[in-house]
């Protein structure tokens, strides 16, 4: 069976690559932010003069997520030429 334009495979795939980049996102936002706050101001180094639990909170999630964005954008432009789902081969 061909992996090219099976729905099913492909919604599991994708579903799998937006569990696992928001398993990422909730850890760095709620684990680094919140969580771990304290003990990543005590062990860890500031960041810009801030202690590192508040500028992960502050700053670090943000960008965390944005990088998750790109991460996303490759992720499924891959998955999409692997099931011929890819907007050069459409036209």
């Amino acid at each position: 069976m061909s992996d090219t334009h099976d729905s099913k495979t492909y919604w599991k795939q994708s579903l799998k690559i937006i569990a696992f980049l928001l398993m990422i996102w909730a850890f760095v936002s709620f684990g680094c932010g919140i969580i771990f706050r304290e003990y990543l101001d005590a062990e860890m180094p500031s960041v810009g003069g801030a202690p590192f639990g508040f500028w992960m909170a502050q700053q670090g999630s943000i960008i965390v997520f944005v990088l998750l964005l790109f991460v996303y954008n490759r992720l499924m432009n891959k998955l999409d030429r692997k099931h011929g789902y890819d907007q050069e081969g459409s036209l």
